[in-house]
């Protein structure tokens, strides 16, 4: 079952594209997070969603919001993922424990062992404040979270 509004965000430690480990509660109480979950790094849907973030990146990224991208796939292919795109922020490798991240989110599709698409505005509390779970194919239009982004 995927997370709620108003309720807690889970917490993950994943590494990026450098190997540096990145957690959601090292945000807490200085940024809201933007928790963008694609399927697969290199896809033309995921490429395409995280290509308009990165030539929009002060919409999502600032003093005072942080965008974090996570696909199951392995901290190596992020880090040559991110390196060819450009890349600005980081890239969550939720590969082992295998989609341990997008589980407790509840958007894991255990038949492909990959992440739905899904995207979590999370608060500087650590609350989940808007959500949206796309299907496989279906790519996420950027204006409704940057809406939610300046709701907060």
């Amino acid at each position: 079952m995927t997370i709620a509004i108003g309720q807690a965000a889970p917490d993950f430690e994943l590494k990026d594209q450098t190997g540096t480990k990145v957690s959601l509660s090292s945000f807490k109480g200085k940024k809201n997070v933007v928790v963008l979950f694609i399927p697969f790094s290199f896809t033309g849907t995921c490429t395409g969603e995280l290509c308009a973030i990165r030539d929009d990146l002060a919409s999502f990224q600032n003093d005072n919001v942080q965008v974090l991208a996570i696909s199951c796939d392995s901290m190596h292919t992020q880090k040559f993922f991110a390196e060819q795109e450009g890349y600005k922020f980081p890239v969550l490798a939720d590969f082992w424990p295998h989609g341990a991240a997008a589980k407790s989110y509840g958007i894991f599709n255990e038949d492909l062992g990959c992440a739905m698409r899904g995207t979590f505005i999370i608060d500087k509390e650590g609350i989940v404040r808007w959500q949206v779970v796309n299907g496989l194919g279906d790519a996420r239009n950027n204006g409704d979270y940057k809406s939610a982004i300046a709701a907060l």
